[in-house]
């Protein structure tokens, strides 16, 4: 009883948190109808911002720090966005209207990481004085790229099975007809030219290369570089550090803004997507706090260090995973994916997910 009161405590806490104060404002203005705008412009450069920061800020801390204490840590962000998108794949995609390749993108979404939840999450902790190693931040890629990768290549290879099973059918395809200049000449070359297609091989580095060159990632590993490669402290502490929590409250404003206009988009697909959404992040929050908490009873991994891998895990990419997954996965439903990780995901991941595994994280483990 005492573990649920003090639990209970931290965790009502954290919800009057700044950060998450401005998020609920800006859906609450959205609501009421306000035509206030943030020029895209501003809120990518403040995106830019913080990911530097946060980059910085790890670079740093890895450049003074042990290597070995990272990689039990990392191997369990590889796991948890991997296993996330197979999650998705065999829940969501089972469900009534649900198309597959939807859902795999809906799961990659969600196994790919927010770094605007990231930021958040770091600022809710520093202000509760909550301690973690400065390069758990830099476990961002470790769970971004397996699950943009996992989801695009188990799309492929379901579309190519899908294929398969249209093309094994060659008496119904013989009584299609065949547009002129779009197939070949034949019906046995297009049929041959089609069977080639559906064995293709997925190719895994250009997936991995387009995740790497997204804006949020590449702004994230710039500053994890630069941390490691110079001597940027009198720049991080005269100017980032100070600045952090005003962008971050500016940047909160707008996505709660976005989180309210992109309700919307779900009401064209099927309400299992919201059921999803709001089950999710919390879900996949917990499992990387297991493996989070094995993790610190193993090496030492800070209890702030845990929090901070299942505030990971529980957001959903909102800038490098959506076009990733439209060049990824073409056939997806981009109001699917993106509705539910933005009008629901995301706004769950920040104001439930935040307060809920640093409150836990402190009444287990203390702070």
């Amino acid at each position: 009883m005492d573990f649920l009161s003090d639990f209970l405590t931290k965790f009502g806490a954290q919800l009057q948190s700044p950060t998450l104060g401005f998020l609920m404002g800006g859906i609450v203005i959205a609501a009421l109808g306000s035509q206030l705008q943030i020029p895209d412009a501003i809120y990518k450069f403040i995106v830019f911002m913080l990911l530097i920061k946060v980059g910085l800020s790890g670079g740093i801390a890895i450049r003074n720090s042990n290597l070995t204490e990272m990689l039990l840590p990392a191997l369990f962000a590889v796991v948890t966005g991997i296993l996330i998108v197979f999650i998705g794949g065999y829940t969501l995609a089972k469900l009534p209207k649900v198309r597959t390749v939807d859902a795999l993108a809906t799961a990659g979404l969600f196994g790919a990481v927010s770094g605007s939840t990231l930021a958040a999450g770091i600022t809710v902790m520093e202000a509760q004085g909550m301690t973690y190693e400065p390069w758990a931040g830099a476990l961002y890629p470790f769970m971004d790229i397996p699950a943009l990768v996992t989801a695009i290549v188990v799309a492929s290879i379901h579309t190519s099975k899908q294929r398969d099973k249209y093309l094994s059918h060659e008496e119904y395809l013989s009584q299609q007809p065949v547009a002129a200049g779009e197939y070949p000449s034949t019906r046995q070359e297009y049929l041959s030219q089609q069977h080639g297609n559906a064995g293709k091989r997925v190719e895994i580095w250009p997936i991995v290369k387009e995740s790497l060159q997204g804006s949020a990632l590449s702004a994230l590993l710039l500053g994890l570089a630069l941390g490691i490669i110079t001597r940027p402290e009198s720049v991080f502490e005269s100017f980032y550090e100070p600045l952090f929590r005003g962008l971050l409250s500016i940047l909160m404003l707008v996505m709660g803004m976005e989180a309210w206009s992109r309700i919307g988009e779900l009401r064209k697909v099927a309400q299992w997507y919201a059921v999803y959404a709001l089950v999710a992040p919390l879900l996949h929050g917990f499992i990387a706090f297991g493996l989070g908490m094995i993790a610190h009873y193993a090496t030492g991994f800070s209890p702030g260090g845990v929090a901070l891998l299942a505030i990971i895990a529980a957001s959903s990419s909102d800038i490098s995973g959506p076009p990733t997954l439209r060049a990824g996965i073409p056939s997806a439903n981009p109001s699917a994916y993106i509705g539910a990780s933005t009008a629901v995901g995301t706004p769950v991941a920040i104001a439930l997910g935040i307060p809920l595994y640093i409150g836990l994280a402190q009444a287990l483990m203390g702070s």
